[in-house]
């Protein structure tokens, strides 16, 4: 079978890097009349000194001279680097999901879109060598261009050929392993002014043939049956009751959400005479254990999603914790997280029980406080340090640059607000009747899953 073709620029991609690198360096050329340094940019060209490349430069007539100072860059060699061979039959797998993109906007919205798996073969490990050479007609030239160079490379210069993130092989390193100061010999060429430096730097560079992204299809519902009781096609019964979808919960555990730390606990309703009340019954069962029953954990892929008040979901990547086989670590993605919906608060305090300071004594305007008791209304006098404000539980006040005033009256708004405490970094959700916080908690059984 013949060879499919394929091209990607991979190494084209590492030789615009490498120019890119030496471009922009200037050489200076006395100074102008009024006193002021005259610098001119130095231009880098691609190809070697071949008899096509000198005409070119030469503005295709052998009556011109080179325009000098100039550099060129070239491949002097591409060899196989068996030192850094590694198994030439490995397939990495990586999945990945994008945002939902809303075409009518022309924006990413907060939902998830398509999945894709992609299988990478191991790239071939190479070295290439490349050419600079640098034309000046005198020395002092050539030292001003080479001292520039000179101290990027100590010893090496990273770069990274493309952006992609699924590329494993954009990023290496360019290093000066070689110069030659001069081209003239003695005698010297009286027919040739151009005096040439060349420099030799190598890259350890990775060429990959092309990966296999497969799309996933994930089961969103599934139709048990389309017929009723009579086994006659209804439409009604398809869209009323035939058509859901269920969350199935790991062995129906439930999940401790707090700081970045989860645990797994068994949520038991108690009805008592006052209601029903939740308990939480602790359990010594491992993560490694649970998670084992459906797969691996491979750490920056497995998520686990919370399914949030509002109904959208929270989703992060999760690690297994170090010492404590009955903690899992879980970092959420900063996408999934609410949006603040009013402005950061500085503390949460109580207002008639705080330590009188400068913070208090000359605010700094804009500064805000969630309160936890009243000031300046029933019972509680005006404390002095607030000044005249009337402020309850569960109110935002915040200095305006002369007085306290209630920038948030909990007694008045029932939508759904988030602000977040710049003191400990927690973020709170305003229920209708007091402030809870927005993300963490305890998760039932089918309020949480596992994406392995």
């Amino acid at each position: 079978m013949a060879q499919q073709f394929f091209y990607d620029g991979q190494i084209r991609r590492f030789l615009v890097q490498f120019m890119r690198i030496l471009s922009g360096f200037q050489v200076e050329f006395g100074k102008n009349a009024d006193g002021v340094k005259t610098l001119q940019t130095v231009p880098i060209y691609y190809g070697d000194q071949s008899r096509q490349a000198a005409t070119i430069l030469r503005n295709n007539s052998e009556n011109a001279l080179n325009g000098v100072p100039a550099m060129s860059a070239y491949i002097g060699a591409l060899t196989y680097d068996q030192a850094r061979m590694q198994d030439p039959t490995h397939v990495g797998k990586i999945n990945l999901r994008e945002r939902h993109y809303d075409a009518e906007t022309g924006t990413y919205t907060d939902q998830q879109g398509d999945s894709y798996t992609v299988e990478r073969l191991m790239p071939v490990p190479y070295k290439l060598q490349v050419k600079l050479d640098i034309w000046t007609s005198n020395t002092e030239q050539k030292m001003q261009i080479v001292e520039q160079i000179a101290t990027l490379f100590n010893p090496s210069f990273e770069i990274q050929s493309t952006d992609n993130y699924v590329d494993w092989t954009s990023l290496t390193f360019v290093q000066l392993s070689d110069m030659s100061w001069s081209s003239r010999t003695v005698p010297m060429n009286a027919e040739e002014s151009i005096d040439i430096a060349s420099l030799t730097f190598e890259m350890p560079i990775w060429i990959s043939s092309p990966a296999k992204v497969k799309r996933l299809g994930v089961i969103q519902k599934f139709i048990g049956s389309v017929y009723d009781e009579q086994g006659e096609f209804s439409d009604d019964t398809i869209l009323s009751n035939l058509v859901a979808r269920v969350k199935v919960t790991p062995l129906e555990y439930g999940i401790y959400y707090t700081g970045n730390q989860m645990k797994l606990v068994k949520p038991e309703e108690v009805v008592s005479e006052s209601g029903v009340i939740t308990k939480v019954a602790p359990t010594k069962e491992t993560w490694e254990a649970l998670i084992g029953v459906y797969g691996t954990l491979v750490t920056g892929t497995t998520e686990i999603r919370l399914e949030l008040a509002t109904g959208t979901e929270l989703i992060g990547q999760i690690a297994y914790h170090p010492t404590d086989p009955t903690i899992l670590l879980f970092t959420p993605t900063e996408d999934t997280m609410p949006l603040n919906t009013l402005t950061a608060v500085a503390k949460i305090i109580n207002p008639i029980n705080v330590t009188v300071d400068s913070s208090l004594t000359s605010p700094t305007t804009g500064t805000r406080y969630l309160l936890t008791d009243h000031i300046g209304a029933e019972d509680n006098e005006n404390y002095s340090v607030w000044g005249d404000v009337v402020a309850y539980a569960n109110d935002i006040i915040e200095y305006n640059g002369t007085r306290w005033i209630v920038v948030f009256d909990s007694g008045e708004i029932t939508d759904t607000e988030y602000v977040t405490n710049t003191n400990t970094g927690v973020q709170y959700r305003w229920t209708g009747t007091t402030w809870v916080k927005s993300v963490e908690g305890l998760y039932r059984g089918g309020e949480w899953s596992l994406a392995i």
